[in-house]
């Protein structure tokens, strides 16, 4: 994920901002003001975003930072999430944005871009297998692969685990996120070593728009949050250039934010996407410790066409030859995690279901369709078709 992707930290965190525009705040919480105490200050001057040598995501909504306090975030607001920071390993600044690594006592390296923590060493592999192989593994014999920023190699060395594959198209917007990751996250930057892997540095809506139409079986859109310019990245106009370039009964998947901070954008993104992908679309989840709350979402979604079921794996991992073999293990991602992971919490399957509420297409025999809810199939997952 680049451009301040969604991927945050949480060790140590606090509330201390009021939810209102004041800027006022809340005293530290004692555990947080016993952390700040434990090594000097002089600790901070290392980087802006390094308080008393923890790494904290302090971007207040207008863009302000400060050593002391921990402010809110668009996406996370009155939360703050921490990581003990043993080393500053790199720190400089691209056209587009801020590249930091440090090293973690906890997290091995951190990836930081734009002051929000990209993916760390310790639990990379849940967000890279589950945003690859929950898309792979739901069609047969994928073989033409795009991967929509992604510049860390992590997707491109998770999709290089299918055999079936024939070509990876990677569009990445920062030259610099590329050339950092093969330094400080080999284990990431490998993927860029298959020989199928074919880079494009430049912008993915224009790469997009000038793709043939039908090329891809696959799309998978490692995006930063939609705020600021990647506001556009989760709008219908992008959606559509992504279906015009799948083939009939392609697949997408893309980010979707977490369903304990965010269902109002996982609301839009669903009604945007049923109007788009009519094959079907799917909100799928898992567990990231180093993610706001501690969780991330995915849409899957099926353009119209072969039929597509992602609730379960017509392409197991288990079974792709050379898959699982030594130096290529899976770390999170297996079958069942798959079939579980559109498994919804009754919270977040209520709150979904009774957005994507929906009525039926008029039919000759029945001109005045009753309004029908979104199904909820196997075990609460959420489907709209």
């Amino acid at each position: 994920m680049e451009g301040g992707g969604a991927r945050n930290v949480s060790a140590a965190a606090a509330q201390t901002k009021g939810s209102g525009d004041d800027g006022s705040c809340k005293p530290l919480p004692p555990c947080c003001i016993k952390a700040k105490a434990g090594v000097p200050e002089s600790e901070a001057k290392c980087h802006a975003t390094v308080v008393s040598g923890w790494f904290t995501e302090s971007h207040s909504r207008s863009g302000q930072t400060s050593k002391v306090r921990y402010f809110n975030n668009p996406m996370w607001p009155g939360e703050a999430h921490s990581l003990k920071v043993e080393k500053i390993l790199y720190q400089a600044r691209s056209p587009y944005q801020e590249v930091l690594v440090f090293e973690s006592s906890t997290y091995g390296n951190v990836l930081v871009l734009d002051g929000i923590v990209q993916l760390t060493d310790k639990d990379e592999c849940a967000y890279q297998e589950m945003v690859t192989h929950l898309a792979l593994c739901s069609i047969p014999s994928p073989k033409n692969v795009l991967v929509v920023g992604g510049g860390d190699g992590g997707v491109l060395r998770e999709i290089a685990k299918h055999d079936s594959v024939e070509t990876i198209d990677i569009c990445e917007i920062d030259q610099l996120v590329i050339d950092v990751c093969k330094d400080f996250f080999p284990h990431l930057y490998v993927g860029y070593e298959d020989p199928r892997v074919r880079l494009h540095v430049g912008d993915a809506v224009d790469f997009l728009r000038n793709a043939p139409e039908g090329k891809y079986d696959a799309i998978i859109v490692d995006s930063s949050d939609p705020i600021g310019p990647a506001q556009e990245l989760v709008e219908k106009p992008f959606f559509q250039t992504i279906a015009r370039a799948l083939k009939p009964g392609g697949v997408l998947s893309n980010l979707a934010e977490s369903m304990w901070l965010h269902t109002h954008l996982i609301q839009d993104m669903l009604s945007i996407c049923r109007e788009t992908f009519k094959g079907g679309v799917h909100y799928a989840w898992a567990s990231v410790p180093t993610y706001p709350s501690g969780a991330i979402g995915f849409l899957l979604c099926a353009k119209e066409g072969p039929p597509v079921n992602f609730l379960t794996p017509v392409n197991p991992i288990e079974k792709i030859e050379g898959a699982t073999t030594a130096g290529k293990e899976m770390r999170f991602y297996n079958s069942q995690i798959h079939r579980a992971a559109f498994v919804l919490p009754t919270f977040a399957r209520r709150e979904l279901e009774a957005h994507c509420t929906f009525t039926e297409k008029k039919k000759p025999e029945k001109p005045t369709a009753k309004p029908v809810k979104m199904k909820i199939m196997r075990g609460s997952a959420i489907t709209a078709s």
